[in-house]
């Protein structure tokens, strides 16, 4: 029996169990990996709003992280919410070590509109575009890391997220260097139930990684998956909703 791909992230906890760490835990099992866990921050939130957020200390995220990759191994690794710059530098100096597909989601601005990182946590992110294999931002991320033509003069690999654009499709970007960018573009689905697209896109980019996918063909796979998860919304809450991981088949 061949065992599944151990995928550890890195990310916030959300209480309502739409975005974050549950989401996260949710698509890797869902896609048949073996999810791990580094939780950098707490939060009270629900469909309609964040709000508390507590970080961890980024000895504690290190201990975390330390644990699971000197016991268990690791295939692959998703970024999400930090919390904090002196998190991101943990981060970044413990996955310098490593030799594995590593997707980061700059996860700055909840869907509900709740900042999630301050200026300098931002600035911080730039350590660990380097180290990444993908980073995936949406329309507004993109633009506070500079925008499209400096993550390309930085060499940065990257998937522009189109969610956040108007109109009746959404188009995503992979953007890859000294190679030609791959667009995707489907129809819109109109949904209040969006909470955790991006957490789920990333940690199912790196389930695909970790068994070993191209890049296009991983995030291709995990589009789909996406997408059939906003179909399948429970239709919890009463602003943005989860999407229905557990219905994907």
């Amino acid at each position: 029996m061949t065992p599944p791909p151990r995928v550890l992230s890195i990310a916030g906890s959300d209480s309502g169990g739409g975005a974050g760490i549950q989401a996260d835990i949710k698509t890797i099992t869902m896609l048949g990996g073996y999810a791990m866990t580094a939780v950098t921050a707490l939060t009270a939130q629900n469909t309609t709003g964040v709000r508390l957020v507590e970080a961890a200390s980024p000895a504690m995220v290190a201990a975390q992280i330390d644990a699971c990759v000197g016991d268990l191994g690791v295939d692959a690794v998703k970024i999400g919410m930090l919390g904090s710059p002196e998190i991101a530098d943990v981060v970044a100096q413990r996955l310098e070590q490593l030799a594995v597909p590593i997707v980061f989601d700059p996860v700055m601005i909840a869907t509900s509109g709740a900042a999630l990182a301050d200026a300098a946590t931002i600035a911080a992110f730039e350590r660990l575009m380097a180290i990444a294999t993908l980073t995936t931002p949406n329309v507004p991320e993109l633009a506070a890391l500079g925008g499209e033509a400096a993550l390309r003069a930085r060499g940065i690999a990257w998937l522009g997220k189109g969610g956040d654009a108007e109109g009746p499709e959404v188009t995503d970007r992979l953007a890859v260097p000294g190679a030609d960018d791959v667009v995707w573009t489907a129809p819109r689905i109109e949904t209040r139930h969006t909470h955790g697209t991006g957490c789920t896109l990333s940690s199912a980019i790196a389930v695909h990684l970790a068994r070993g996918l191209s890049l296009p063909d991983a995030v291709a796979q995990a589009r789909q998956f996406v997408r059939a998860a906003l179909l399948a919304a429970p239709g919890f809450g009463a602003g943005h909703g989860p999407l229905g991981h557990f219905a994907v088949r």
